[in-house]
């Protein structure tokens, strides 16, 4: 082999077979390729993936790489040429280091279940499914840390940590891989209080597009606070696979509160909903969960989980702390209710019924498609300041009626963040063509009350306009000069965010 094709930055490189040998050497003619099209793979590529990480952990099979090409939203399936799946982060290296030197697009998968088009394999390459490396690392009780690998979904962390006294609170409606809620930069019902992703990730594991391995925060090392040089843990979380891949998070844990209380609350609009949510958060009452449905989700809800909800708009609210504290935010909340129309309150305080409660609503998605079956759906995603929360919840509902729409509303109103489920028939291009006009209108709705496209679900295809009205050109620029940074030839993911 030339020197040009022994990558001596990966000695472990040189344990491979003559199969990757040759597949580097032809690697090392340049090669042009328009930053729309799809590659074609090198000859003998797909033999020295399997070099690597043995051939029953490659498939290019037609419907395997259909089952990776596509997540839970909208957009039409893209798959990748092959499917590989390292079980090891040195394998993920090499991997990564055989791509980058035969500059061949990289898009890693966890369990494809996000909703803005973020594993489609848009140029073609190799998908990284990344689900057999699922090993719970390390598990430090006295620091409050849990180290996992990007197999382990918050599901699987939780039951690993029953009888602990902790839990990982961050929980988006599917059990989506951890690691992957980090590159989305996830959220879910209980952010109110214990925060989204962002905050709850210590440390990562990341291998980067050339097959160098970066810990974010240094090897090892998992402090609460630091202030050491830039934040790389941040700039990672939320990166959507764009610049590495993430092979290893240190999370935070948070202890089990002693007692917990669930109640539901009915309202005569979608207006005094949301103001009760505002006024429960000014009257500082330490809220775990509170959580929006109008309607049109509350009756889809109720039927579709058999629990009889009333037709109103509603709010599931949760209560944590001591037994005693309990009893006066209670009392509180009744009280905020109360003034704002609301329904009387039964408190639930036992585990199933709680559970109970919470399936219901992380089945909201599965409960807005039963709506019209056979048809698609795909999920909006703002957040707004919590001051411009009623009038563009009120607003985004008329501009549904108006567009006759079929779009039951969800949300995590205690941070801002709600969601329209958009459920529709992808055979009709005029209902498809009032879907987007809709998502444009509700995005440009939330950015003018000062607000983001997208509070959770991330930009992957579809936000990318948006972006650039949210950040300006100077700072859209700034997330480019980061992205050539790291990855010079555009492999990680590409078509994504930027």
């Amino acid at each position: 082999m030339s020197r040009s094709c022994a990558v001596p930055m990966f000695p472990f490189l040189s344990r491979c077979n003559m199969a990757l040998r040759r597949v580097l050497a032809l690697a090392a003619a340049p090669r042009r390729r328009s930053c729309c099209s799809k590659p074609s793979l090198p000859p003998d590529f797909v033999e020295a993936l399997r070099a690597v990480v043995g051939a029953p952990n490659v498939s290019t099979a037609t419907a395997v790489r259909e089952q990776h090409g596509h997540d839970e939203s909208m957009h039409p399936c893209a798959p990748p040429d092959v499917v590989v799946w390292p079980q090891a982060v040195g394998q993920v290296q090499e991997l990564a280091a055989l791509c980058h030197r035969c500059r061949v697009p990289m898009v890693p998968f966890g369990t494809g279940t996000g909703l803005e088009g973020g594993v489609n394999a848009v140029q073609g390459g190799v998908c990284f499914d990344l689900s057999r490396m699922d090993a719970i690392a390390e598990l430090s009780l006295e620091d409050f840390s849990v180290t996992v690998e990007p197999g382990v979904t918050r599901k699987a962390l939780n039951k690993h940590l029953r009888g602990t006294g902790l839990w990982f609170p961050v929980d988006p409606g599917a059990d989506a891989s951890l690691c992957g809620m980090a590159a989305t930069g996830a959220s879910g019902t209980n952010a109110v209080r214990y925060g989204t992703m962002r905050p709850n990730v210590l440390n990562l594991r990341v291998v980067l597009p050339d097959g160098r391995l970066l810990h974010t925060a240094g090897p090892g090392r998992q402090p609460r606070k630091r202030a050491a040089g830039y934040d790389l843990t941040s700039l990672f979380v939320g990166s959507e696979g764009t610049l590495g891949f993430l092979t290893q998070a240190t999370l935070r844990l948070h202890p089990l509160p002693e007692a917990t209380a669930v109640t539901i609350a009915s309202f005569p609009g979608v207006g005094a909903a949301v103001a009760c949510t505002v006024q429960v958060l000014q009257a500082a009452v330490p809220v775990a969960r509170i959580e929006f449905l109008d309607e049109v989700m509350a009756d889809a809800c109720g039927r579709f989980s058999r629990m009889g909800l009333p037709v109103a708009a509603t709010l599931l609210l949760e209560l944590h702390g001591s037994r005693r504290s309990l009893a006066e935010q209670q009392q509180q909340m009744e009280e905020i209710v109360r003034q704002n129309g609301g329904s009387s309150l039964a408190w639930a305080e036992g585990l199933e019924e709680r559970e109970q409660l919470w399936s219901m609503r992380h089945n909201a998605w599965y409960a807005a498609l039963a709506l019209r079956p056979g048809c698609q759906g795909y999920s909006t995603d703002v957040c707004v300041p919590i001051s411009r929360l009623p009038d563009v919840v009120v607003e985004t509902k008329q501009d549904l009626q108006a567009s006759s729409l079929t779009g039951p509303m969800v949300g995590h109103v205690g941070d801002g963040n709600f969601h329209c489920i958009l459920v529709f028939n992808s055979q009709d291009p005029e209902e498809a063509q009032r879907i987007h006009a809709f998502t444009q209108r509700l995005g440009r709705r939330a950015l003018a009350a000062g607000g983001t496209c997208t509070g959770e679900h991330g930009v992957g295809l579809g936000k990318r306009a948006l972006l650039q009205e949210e950040l300006g050109q100077e700072g859209l620029d700034t997330l480019r000069s980061i992205k050539a940074a790291l990855d010079p030839h555009n492999l990680m993911n590409p078509g994504k965010v930027l």
